[in-house]
């Protein structure tokens, strides 16, 4: 397990930490799960990893293999039929610095829960194609930097 980095200024790592309030439903080695005190419904909550990053991608593949499976747990728990599973980076109104978070939030019905605009664009395949290999060749390029920084 890398050394988790706790950020005295991010309230997600003073909650993870135990040194600011909140009501935990959930907690693993890697993960900690709370109540939201904005709920968008009832059961609405967070789950955060014990390390601190801003982004996801900055997260080890220990915390990320953790993360999901804590939302599903609590999923299950709420007993809703219908849910939203939302991952947020960066910073929010209410936090000083940003700090990777899920959000498990129950839809009981059309009015609570969230809603959510998806104002898709009509794109070709022809459109598609050079979109595709600049993320591939991005991909790539990653991976064989992490290959090089692992020997």
């Amino acid at each position: 397990m890398s050394n988790p980095v706790y950020v005295a200024n991010c309230i997600f790592c003073r909650i993870a930490q135990r040194k600011a309030p909140s009501t935990c439903v959930y907690e693993t080695k890697y993960s900690y799960a709370f109540l939201d005190i904005g709920p968008l419904s009832e059961g609405h909550t967070l789950v955060i990893p014990k390390t601190h990053a801003e982004f996801l991608h900055e997260l080890s593949d220990e915390y990320l293999a953790d993360l999901l499976p804590v939302a599903k747990k609590i999923a299950i728990g709420t007993k809703a039929e219908q849910y939203n599973i939302l991952q947020n980076n960066g910073k929010e109104a209410h936090q000083a610095v940003g700090h990777v978070h899920v959000h498990v939030i129950p839809k009981p019905n059309q009015e609570e829960g969230l809603g959510i605009k998806w104002p898709a664009k009509e794109v070709s395949p022809d459109q598609l194609t050079p979109i595709a290999q600049r993320v591939i060749e991005e991909i790539e390029k990653n991976s064989q930097e992490e290959s090089s920084e692992k020997i």
